[in-house]
């Protein structure tokens, strides 16, 4: 059983390798963007709560962000193990993940980080803003949201590291490259 989480800056390609660790390991990859999209397509109580939110310009709360999570590991696919990608966010995000799995007498087995130089994600991620046509991906904003991930994932990220659990990776260069630090790194 393997319970994990994949944290790392936009571009390091987090949803990239939780999907390729996710047919290896046969846990399912849970993205926390994914659960949104879903619960608000299927008009579910908390996807309707959720877009009133992103409607209005806001932020989903930690309250709304935290029962999907709940819900979505309660799942069938989930009972043997998980990879959760985009979650937890900020250390309330993470006590709450404890409580989750403290309910089912189960702890996170192991963090895996992913670490790329800021200058080359912002590369790649002004040429996937290119490539999709989002013109409003500029330098400074990319820069912005690599400030505001290092401000509130630096101390998700000490609150595992404090438990011994942190495996570090570069996570750049090709897929398969990363594929197999990331393979090394868990073995």
């Amino acid at each position: 059983m393997t319970r994990m989480l994949i944290i790392g800056p936009p571009g390091a390609g987090k949803g990239t390798q939780a999907e390729r660790l996710s047919g290896r390991l046969g846990i399912p990859a849970i993205s926390t963007g994914d659960i949104f999209r879903f619960n608000i397509k299927n008009g579910t109580d908390l996807g309707k709560e959720a877009q009133s939110y992103t409607d209005a310009g806001n932020l989903v709360p930690d309250s709304v962000t935290n029962r999907m999570v709940r819900d979505r590991l309660a799942e069938a696919d989930a009972q043997e193990g998980f990879l959760l990608d985009g979650y937890p966010r900020n250390a309330a995000q993470a006590d709450e993940l404890d409580a989750i799995l403290a309910e089912r007498d189960q702890n996170i087995d192991v963090v895996l980080q992913l670490t790329a130089d800021t200058d080359e994600l912002v590369s790649r991620l002004l040429g996937r803003a290119a490539e999709q046509g989002r013109a409003d991906d500029t330098e400074e904003v990319i820069r912005h949201r690599l400030e505001v991930y290092e401000k509130e994932t630096a101390v998700v990220v000490d609150i595992y590291a404090a438990r011994g659990i942190v495996r570090e990776v570069d996570g750049l260069g090709g897929i398969d490259e990363v594929t197999e630090r990331i393979v090394d790194a868990l073995s």
